[in-house]
């Protein structure tokens, strides 16, 4: 199997409010909502950079989608990292997310690994991770 990642789908209980986070208040390109017209097929994507699609779709739709029962939240099991350019660039996009509706998980601060990080919530409660690793610029 070759090692790739192509989709990301995230299961949200409010597809429209989920969507409008990632359109409206993060400044995303895409996130219609398409496949109304289908059981289960409502889905919203956002065009992400190298080829990488993000899905939001409602999480009954995913759980009867894949043969499981839909199961509670559970944000510590996946962080979604977004690595930027700098510790000014972590400061901004953390309070453009908390002005979107994020939730505050950990503010920015200096890592013990030398980086620069800060943790919000979507409005989902998956888990963000917003970075500034020196090491890789």
């Amino acid at each position: 199997m070759e090692p790739r990642i192509t989709v990301l789908t995230l299961g949200v209980d409010d597809l429209d409010r989920a969507a409008a986070f990632y359109r409206d208040g993060l400044g995303w390109p895409g996130g219609d909502i398409v496949g109304t017209e289908f059981p289960d097929g409502a889905v919203a994507f956002f065009q992400l950079s190298g080829g990488l699609t993000l899905a939001l779709w409602p999480r009954g739709s995913l759980a009867r989608d894949a043969g499981l029962g839909v199961s509670p939240r559970a944000p510590t099991g996946l962080s979604i990292g977004h690595n930027v350019g700098s510790a000014d660039e972590v400061d901004r996009l953390y309070a453009r997310a908390l002005d979107a509706g994020a939730t505050a998980i950990r503010p920015p601060h200096e890592t013990f690994w030398g980086g620069y990080s800060a943790y919000f919530g979507d409005p989902e409660g998956h888990l963000w991770e917003l970075v500034f690793n020196p090491a890789m610029v």
